[in-house]
């Protein structure tokens, strides 16, 4: 045998190959037996994070939490400024539908304001901290005009349209006195709809939402004393909230949307996790 060492090195390759994948067979073998109910109560812990644009995963998430009947309650934890009016309403909308079959309680972290506190009012309870930003309540638009630039840059446009308002908002051009309006009066009405919503859901006069519909934000302190959430508490309060709502002592914690990472990324996790249990050192897997 001329190369011993080709030989040796591609069984080497070859036997690492097989213990990776029988290495991530037993991970996700793992992953799923934890989800196992066992019969224990589960509660789930639905996550909005960011920026609100695109509902699509967090609908998936309420549609799971809304059939799993192991899943007796659902902790709402917000840290959003807001987003899009679209997304907001039709996650707070889902919510409502939650709500009637289990108990939802929305925990508020550093901030749940405009579109985030919109999707708060979905829930039959709502906590926050004393620090917490929230309120916000108002809606906005903003127009980019790149006119000047795009002038000095030599970039023109010609524009063929159907009809007055088609192209309004272009960033070819300012807008025109009457799209002003125009763009103003879509406005007002969304502002509508959210007052409507949070003097229907928090059981306020109209009158007292507008005062305060203005874009203000409010510390967690305000918003208890102008009834716009119920209690002063972080995210275990909101847990034992829901235990008490749904009259379960213990329940295991169900995290949604699930969080997807890479083989590699979960190894070294559940490598860290296995050191600690056994009570290694941190280099003994490292990082």
């Amino acid at each position: 045998m001329r190369r011993p060492w080709l030989v040796y090195g591609l069984a080497f390759v070859g036997g690492l190959v097989v213990f990776l994948f029988v290495l991530s067979f037993i991970l996700s073998f793992l992953i799923k037996l934890k989800d196992i109910d066992f019969g224990k109560p589960q509660i789930g812990v639905l996550e909005i994070k960011g920026v609100i644009a695109d509902p699509e995963e967090l609908l998936r998430a309420i549609k799971f939490l809304k059939e799993k009947e192991s899943i007796r309650g659902v902790v709402v934890r917000i840290d959003s400024p807001g987003g899009s009016v679209g997304a907001s309403q039709e996650i707070f909308e889902e919510l409502k539908k939650l709500r009637t079959i289990k108990p939802v309680v929305v925990s508020m972290g550093n901030i749940a304001a405009s579109g985030g506190f919109y999707v708060s009012l979905g829930g039959n309870q709502t906590f926050a901290l004393p620090g917490t930003l929230t309120g916000s309540i108002g809606v906005v638009l903003q127009v980019p005009n790149l006119e000047k630039l795009l002038k000095k840059l030599g970039v023109e446009a010609e524009v063929i349209k159907s009809g007055e308002y088609k192209d309004t908002g272009s960033f070819y051009r300012p807008l025109s006195p009457k799209e002003k309006v125009y763009l103003q009066e879509k406005i007002k009405v969304i502002h509508e709809q959210f007052i409507k919503a949070i003097a229907k859901e928090r059981k306020l006069p109209e009158a007292k939402v507008r005062e305060l519909a203005d874009g203000r934000i409010f510390t967690g302190e305000e918003a208890l004393k102008l009834g716009l959430i119920d209690k002063l508490g972080g995210f275990w309060d909101a847990v034992e909230e829901v235990k008490r709502l749904a009259q379960i002592k213990e329940a295991k914690l169900i995290y949604l949307p699930e969080k997807k990472v890479s083989f590699w990324k979960l190894l070294e996790e559940k490598a860290s996790g296995l050191a600690e249990s056994f009570y290694l050192k941190p280099w003994f897997f490292p990082y």
